[in-house]
């Protein structure tokens, strides 16, 4: 059995359990033999191993001399966290460490059985984990007695301060027992952790590694210069680039997390959202449906994805720029973890730059510039990702055999390898074209030099609602119509319907022409010689997406009546024109006059 130091023996048999071979910088730091018993303020970011670092400082003054937990009447400890599933992350923490030891770890917060949580704390828990506010609820009702308590830990104290968590901390402390040890974890220490720190405990030893104070080494920085009204689709670009296992989101309101979410479902991502409007419930099965692989992309507001644990979470964007240093680095945190490597990404509108720079400048963050991927970027990786599949690789079973050699009889080696090309790419989200993220004051020199340049709306017919012999291809006498199933209401629009459609059919722009979006279906010019294999290649479900489906027109489509989008209306259609009093000054028969104001 690997020998931890400082650990006691009970503890370090489960040490050993889950795999650990040595211990984190923060966890030897809480051991150290200057320690002793000690109360502790220290610094320690997300993925530095603190959950288990307080759980090992707090074994010898629970445990004292003994090997393992008796009964006991009233709580030994309790561990307040600012948000519902860090709580939940944290007593899980707490029961694989503390399972040998006969530990009882029960869980106390908002948006669970409040009833089912009394009856677990009649029985006698040795440890309690919970959030503020449910905490006071529990010990105002007697529900919680707290008289007996040795050592209380405040995991993420700053949060918790920073939402308004200060009156609950200070009431719960209150109640303890003055000779109890305390234990404050906080990402940051400003005035206020230090003002808690003085008040509530005594003699405090700091502790700040100096594996906190760098950049994460397994997180690859970047930063992505974006035009400002294109950050969505460069998102949707870099999520296809890097295809992760698990990627997660981070905006600003939960407004942008709802919008965000309900476009990238659309789109056809399989998408799961964290915000504060949502149920516990319904936070456990999002998190549960990307760890077992139903969801890839999670999308959050930054309170909602406090304590989120994703093992295989591989990428982070920051859909809307950090408020400040810490904040950025607990975002990226989330990935980079536990040896593996991660990427975080910085979605940079052109005209924040500087403001961009001065974030990741202040946070010591070392980060690649560069422009979000294009769809020739996207589908050279999509190659590379399926001639290195390892299934290519594998020899043939023979079991598989006679089915392999009927597929080749029949169709081909050449139309079976274009088959699988196709239903690979069938079910992946077409990417975007993408506007030119440069600042207009940069491309104006480069467009008058082109005079004869015209306004990109007038030289792409391609990305046109309308048709005209201006901007109609020979190619088009004869064009053929679909129809899809999406409208204005699904917010569809030419700048994504033009690359999913040669994506998904193997077209090009030019056998494109004209794209009429209306409420609830889009009609599509196809040119007449590409028909054929464009049904060939969206196969027989005619599904160019999940939930788009394309139908065959017979003739020139007739505009849909009643929807709003055959003749556009003022906001005076109908009314009768003014015929009220004349304006004060427009005659001299107006019955106002406007006075001057004496000087």
């Amino acid at each position: 059995m690997t020998e931890f130091t400082g650990v006691i023996p009970v503890l370090g048999k489960a040490l050993t359990k889950r795999g650990y071979a040595s211990l984190t910088p923060i966890q030897k730091a809480v051991l150290a033999p200057e320690i002793g018993s000690a109360d502790l303020l220290v610094s320690a970011q997300t993925g530095s191993g603190k959950t288990v670092a307080f759980g090992l400082a707090l074994a010898p003054t629970l445990l004292g001399e003994a090997e393992s937990f008796g009964k006991v009447k009233k709580p030994l400890a309790l561990v307040i966290a600012p948000t519902r599933e860090l709580a939940l992350q944290v007593a899980r923490e707490l029961e694989w460490l503390y399972e040998i030891s006969g530990a009882k770890v029960i869980s106390c917060v908002g948006g669970m059985d409040a009833r089912a949580e009394k009856r677990a704390l009649e029985h006698g828990p040795h440890i309690v984990v919970g959030t503020p506010g449910r905490l006071c609820d529990h010990i105002k009702r007697g529900y919680f007695d707290t008289s007996e308590l040795k050592a209380v830990v405040l995991d993420e104290a700053d949060e918790m301060l920073d939402m308004g968590f200060r009156d609950e901390l200070e009431y719960i402390l209150n109640t303890a027992p003055k000779t109890r040890r305390t234990l404050m974890f906080s990402a940051t220490v400003p005035s206020s952790i230090a003002t808690l720190a003085k008040r509530y405990q005594s003699d405090a030893k700091r502790i700040t590694t100096k594996e906190e104070e760098k950049q994460h080494i397994d997180i690859t920085h970047k930063a992505i210069l974006v035009a400002p009204n294109d950050s969505e689709n460069s998102i949707i670009n870099i999520l296809r680039y890097h295809d992760p296992k698990n990627a997660i989101i981070f905006c600003a309101t939960r407004v942008a997390v709802n919008h965000m979410t309900s476009r990238f479902t659309n789109r056809g991502f399989s998408v799961v959202a964290l915000s504060g409007e949502l149920s516990q419930n319904e936070r456990s099965h999002a998190l549960q449906a990307l760890r077992d692989g139903r969801a890839q992309v999670c999308i959050a507001t930054d309170v909602a994805s406090r304590g989120i644990d994703l093992p295989d979470l591989e990428l982070v964007i920051h859909s809307d720029m950090p408020k400040n240093k810490e904040l950025m680095l607990h975002r990226s945190g989330r990935t980079g973890r536990a040896g593996r490597k991660g990427v975080s990404v910085l979605i940079v509108p052109h005209n924040w730059r500087r403001r961009a720079e001065q974030l990741l400048q202040s946070a010591k963050i070392t980060a690649t510039w560069g422009k979000p991927p294009s769809i020739d970027d996207i589908l050279q990786r999509d190659r590379e990702r399926f001639l290195s599949d390892p299934a290519l690789s594998e020899p043939v079973k023979e079991d598989e055999r006679a089915f392999v050699t009927e597929l080749l009889t029949r169709h081909g080696a050449e139309r079976v390898a274009a088959a699988l090309i196709r239903m690979q790419n069938k079910q992946k989200p077409a990417p975007e074209e993408l506007l030119d993220a440069a600042p207009y004051s940069e491309r104006q020199g480069s467009e008058r030099q082109r005079p004869d340049r015209q306004r990109p709306d007038r030289q792409r017919p391609d990305r046109q609602n309308q048709e005209g012999p201006q901007t109609r291809h020979e190619d088009f006498k004869k064009g053929v119509w679909i129809s899809l199933s999406i409208g204005r209401d699904a917010s569809a629009e030419p700048r994504w319907l033009l690359p999913m459609l040669c994506g998904a059919g193997n077209l090009t722009k030019r056998q494109i022409g004209s794209i009429k979006i209306h409420q609830n279906e889009t009609h599509v010019e196809l040119a007449p010689d590409c028909v054929d294999s464009f049904l060939a290649a969206i196969g027989p479900s005619r599904k160019v997406e999940k939930n788009i489906q394309v139908t065959l027109l017979n003739g020139i489509p007739e505009e849909p009546k009643g929807n709003g989008d055959t003749k556009r209306k003022t906001h005076h259609s109908g009314k009768k024109p003014y015929a009220g009093k004349p304006r004060a000054n427009s005659s001299p028969d107006a019955k106002r006059k406007f006075k001057k104001k004496p000087a």
